[in-house]
């Protein structure tokens, strides 16, 4: 192990051939490239001496916190990826950072990069999380990224959702293979937010096996070029667009028919649409049905004509239970239930004697009889 230190870059062989007889500090003020990756370093020492730095390579090391780069202010490409790094820290001074390399380390959470408003690329693939946990963004730096970020890798981290990456606005490359991306309806929503996305890959998502999701995708991002490692064919997609287009045009002609057809029925059937009674009490609410109805299906009744029509006394015609009652609850009602049309034909006073009988409430009867 050791540590990335200001006399660690004067014994470097190449820098010693590029600096010759030069002073050292004058040396190291005009260095704009330092590259110690992949040489065991698990701690950045003070080096600010460096203070024109844009590029800094510490890839393939043991470097478990990001610090001492504060002084980096015209650092543009960081290369962290595959150490051991546990958070993101210390990086918000870095105000000309426009490429940021962390993966293959230990991060959980996307977070503390809200200074970086000139980051144009995050790349977080393969970290190396607990089982069971997945990668985690933090929605301020999402907030802080929105009008920057061009290019997002999040491969290999276990995420099943991206629409809070919805607000990065201005993204258009974005690697999300092998995770657990599988709701299609929200893809959809992302890809509409997402207007200059060209690039896009989720190979190895379970949302790769839902039917025809190439062609589906294609559809939804008018703006791709390559999807999963291939390029988009612009006839294909435009053949799919106008199907697309037929379809919705066919379910609104077929949807306006129906309406067509609903409204036209309800005018030649007046007579079918009754008029709603008042609201029954709960208990009573299951027994609401028209009373003719009740009887023309209660075969041993001799009380219907020959056109099956009822034939009802003018008390209980268009009624139901519980039609006009108030307060009722569960108490039995009593009905007339009349002769067939031939007795009451041939019996003008039973026809009499029935339209004056009025309907009772058993209860009551019983009641009075009691």
């Amino acid at each position: 192990m050791g540590r990335l230190t200001v006399d660690l870059i004067a014994k470097s062989s190449l820098h010693i051939k590029n600096r010759r007889d030069e002073p050292l500090e004058q040396y190291l003020k005009k260095l704009t490239h330092l590259n110690f990756s992949n040489k065991n370093i698990d701690e950045i020492d003070d080096l600010s001496a460096c203070k024109n730095l844009s590029v800094l390579y510490l890839y393939d090391n043991s470097i478990t916190q990001i610090h001492n780069l504060g002084f980096a202010l015209n650092l543009t490409h960081l290369y962290l990826q595959n150490n051991s790094i546990t958070h993101i820290a210390n990086l918000s001074s870095l105000q000309n950072l426009s490429k940021l390399y962390l993966g293959g380390n230990c991060i959980s959470v996307v977070e503390e990069l809200e200074g970086l408003t000139k980051l144009r690329e995050l790349h977080l693939e393969n970290q190396r999380l607990p089982l069971g946990e997945k990668l985690l963004f933090d929605p301020r730096t999402l907030q802080s990224l929105k009008k920057s970020l061009c290019v997002l890798n999040i491969k290999k981290n276990n995420i099943d959702e991206i629409k809070e990456l919805a607000c990065l606005e201005n993204l258009n490359q974005f690697m999300a293979e092998e995770n657990q991306i599988h709701d299609i309806k929200e893809l959809e929503y992302v890809l509409s937010q997402w207007q200059k996305l060209w690039y896009l890959n989720l190979s190895g998502n379970p949302v790769c096996q839902k039917a025809k999701y190439r062609d589906k995708v294609m559809v939804m991002s008018t703006s791709l070029e390559v999807l999963d490692g291939k390029e988009v064919n612009n006839t294909a997609r435009q053949f799919l667009l106008n199907w697309k287009a037929f379809r919705e045009t066919k379910k609104k002609i077929a949807k306006e028919k129906t309406d067509e057809q609903e409204i036209q029925w309800k005018l030649d059937h007046p007579q079918i649409i009754r008029h709603r009674a008042p609201r029954a009490s709960p208990s009573i609410l299951k027994f609401r049905k028209p009373v003719d109805v009740l009887l023309m299906k209660t075969p041993n009744l001799a009380n219907s004509g020959g056109d099956g029509k009822s034939v009802l006394p003018p008390g209980l015609q268009s009624r139901c239970v519980g039609d006009d009652m108030e307060g009722i609850r569960s108490e039995p009602v009593e009905f007339l239930l009349l002769p067939s049309p031939n007795i009451m034909s041939k019996k003008p006073d039973l026809r009499k004697a029935a339209d004056s009988q009025p309907v009772r409430n058993i209860s009551q009867t019983s009641s009075q009889h009691h």
